[in-house]
């Protein structure tokens, strides 16, 4: 069992922005950026492109609406999407709020946020979902 499957069983707690039946939205907890979520499948499947075709097709539906948020919540450029893979074995997909392609590099220094900054990152996506 994946941590991902963990947070989705509610035996973690995480900063949950939205779920239906299949997928999950959550800030990821050691972002990029403010507002940097991650959006995973409720399915426990390691690769991303391993998720059958309705997972797959379903995915980037579920995504916009988090996304458009994240934009309308966050100045920038554009809501930016990423799929690596790596941290987690089960597939997940990053949106995060980018003004350049280097606000994408996994490779930068994470944000350190108080519960009360998620609390709050959390509250503006959540307020401009419109869903």
């Amino acid at each position: 069992m994946t941590i991902f499957t963990k947070i989705i069983k509610g035996e973690i707690p995480a900063y949950r922005i939205t779920e239906d039946d299949l997928f999950l939205a959550f800030l990821d907890i050691n972002p990029l950026r403010r507002g940097h979520t991650l959006v995973i499948p409720k399915t426990e499947t390691d690769l991303f492109f391993d998720l059958d075709e309705i997972y797959l097709s379903r995915i980037l539906l579920f995504a916009k609406p988090v996304a458009k948020s994240i934009e309308k919540s966050f100045p920038c450029n554009r809501c930016g999407i990423s799929v690596v893979g790596l941290e987690v074995p089960h597939a997940h997909m990053h949106l995060i709020p980018i003004d350049h392609l280097n606000d994408m590099n996994f490779k930068n220094p994470k944000l350190k946020l108080s519960d009360a900054e998620f609390r709050n990152v959390q509250e503006k996506i959540i307020s401009n979902l419109g869903i």
